[in-house]
């Protein structure tokens, strides 16, 4: 374990953070690197994560499901006051995006490191979101912007719209209470069973119509705001390959975009933050069509799973300008002083088994091998011997790569998968290797129905087939230039394993 280092002279000495796996590693290694002092929270699952270790002190909140442990907020804030910590961080998941939280512990007397519950109000409700933003000309994708319940009112403007139309449930996310409707005589039906599932869900029926765009890019961006009146963007987030409406692979820059229509996008993200006063990190979310209009979908506020992109392109570290927002420090750089350097790509390392319809795939880690090398960059929670338990989201790590150029990044995404050895349970690193060869990725003309457009299992066993024959065959071809050489292969160089190449 490194050395540690603080900094009394700091307004914010500890920080507990109220998650799990690589998220709650990701925020510690960064206040560590503050002069900051961590408090871990952990379920009885989790006593033998790497973020219970790496943690200066550490809590067991509560028995294994999340209902009992990650979601106390009321035992984290016990905790808290306990150990005198002066902010939370609430990652992503869980109660980065709770209100209530948010306000319990500000009242308790401790910064909450995101933005504050009016935001998080705001913003949690798609239709408030919309009215929030009306006054700033935000794009919208057309339809009716307020709750409705009225099946055949419902049905008369989906009518005026057209078909396509989306359902979407208000308090929604993650793709439930959502259907498309593709003609009239399915509406009734499907609305129905949104508001069943919105209710089930999230404790509320309420939905609202969209025009469904058809072949949509899934494009974000990145905000920051400062309580001293600053907001700045940090470009856009590509995040268009997606299974079951959750998001597997992401890159940064998008390879649509036009300068002309970043600056637009850009622009637009910082009058929603502005529209709903907020402060902290977060990211507002649209949808591209094929001929680059754009409409605004949501604002997540709260850190994405997919920053580290974001981080590669632009150098800043979100975790630690969190940090100094919160301790009511202004940023220090203007929106001039932010260029995109490069290409970043990320895959989501899930327990999951692409042949078996991305179904999750707990069990036992029996063997855990970390990729090394020039611009990779690994955020995991996981070591060999450990578990993967039932009671969490499935995600083992996330695997990011740059490149000069987007082909860079891509070709280096490919060697850091191949050199990634998980075994004991299914994972989405076959998937991975699909998508990275393939030509409608590799071209950049996808859209968010990738996966069902190209993938199957019996497509991911070929590219496994075709990948195995070239490397049979590029073994071969070494061998035998090798004993023309008279001497026998060697391994990689001295120092792959470190991390220079």
């Amino acid at each position: 374990m490194p050395s540690k280092s603080y900094n009394s002279d700091n307004t914010m000495q500890k920080i507990l953070v109220a998650n799990r796996g690589e998220i709650a590693l990701r925020v510690m290694r960064t206040a560590r690197k503050m002069g900051i002092l961590t408090v871990a929270v952990y379920s009885e699952a989790d006593r033998l994560s790497p973020h219970v270790r790496y943690a200066d002190e550490a809590v067991c909140i509560g028995p294994p499901p999340s209902s009992q442990s990650y979601l106390r907020g009321d035992k984290i804030i016990e905790a808290a006051k306990a150990l005198g910590v002066d902010g939370i961080h609430p990652g992503y998941g869980f109660l980065s995006e709770n209100a209530s939280f948010a306000r319990a512990v500000e009242d308790a007397g401790i910064a909450f490191i995101g933005p504050s519950p009016f935001s998080i109000e705001i913003m949690g409700s798609k239709l408030a979101a919309k009215a929030a933003v009306k006054e700033y000309d935000i794009p919208m994708v057309p339809g009716l912007d307020e709750a409705i319940t009225d099946v055949a009112k419902a049905k008369e403007i989906a009518r005026e719209v057209g078909f396509p139309i989306l359902i979407k449930a208000s308090a929604g996310g993650g793709g439930k209470g959502m259907r498309i409707v593709e003609e009239e005589a399915n509406f009734e039906a499907q609305m129905k069973r949104a508001v069943s599932e919105a209710e089930s869900a999230f404790g509320d029926g309420s939905v609202f119509l969209e025009k469904y765009i058809a072949s949509p890019r899934h494009i974000e961006i990145q905000v920051l705001a400062d309580t001293h009146g600053n907001v700045v963007h940090l470009f856009e987030r590509e995040c268009s390959i997606q299974r079951r409406h959750q998001k597997v692979i992401e890159e940064a820059p998008s390879s649509i975009l036009t300068p002309e229509v970043r600056e637009r996008m850009g622009q637009d993200t910082v009058n929603v933050a502005r529209a709903c006063n907020y402060k902290g990190a977060g990211t507002v979310e649209f949808l591209v069509d094929e001929h680059l209009n754009y409409y605004f979908l949501e604002m997540n506020t709260r850190l994405q799973v997919e920053h580290p992109v974001t981080e590669m392109i632009t150098g800043v570290d979100l975790v630690k300008q969190q940090i100094r927002i919160a301790r009511g420090e202004p940023l220090d750089f203007k929106q001039e002083d932010l260029q995109i350097k490069g290409h970043a790509m990320e895959l989501r390392v899930y327990a999951e088994d692409p042949n078996d319809n991305f179904h999750p795939s707990v069990g036992k880690i029996s063997v855990y091998r970390r990729p090394q090398g020039k611009n990779i960059r690994l955020d995991d929670g996981y070591e060999e011997g450990l578990t993967i338990p039932l009671y969490y989201d499935p995600m083992i790590a996330k695997l990011i790569t740059f490149g000069e150029t987007r082909p860079a990044a891509i070709h280096t995404m490919l060697e850091a998968i191949e050199h990634y050895e998980i075994e004991g349970v299914a994972t989405t690193l076959p998937f991975g290797i699909f998508v990275f060869h393939h030509k409608a990725f590799t071209s950049g003309k996808f859209d968010t129905h990738f996966v069902k457009n190209y993938f199957t299992p019996e497509a991911l066993e070929k590219d496994n087939r075709i990948g195995a024959e070239i490397a049979a065959k590029l073994a071969v071809r070494l061998q035998e230039n090798n004993k023309k050489l008279l001497k026998t292969p060697g391994a990689y160089p001295s120092g792959w394993g470190n991390g220079k190449r």
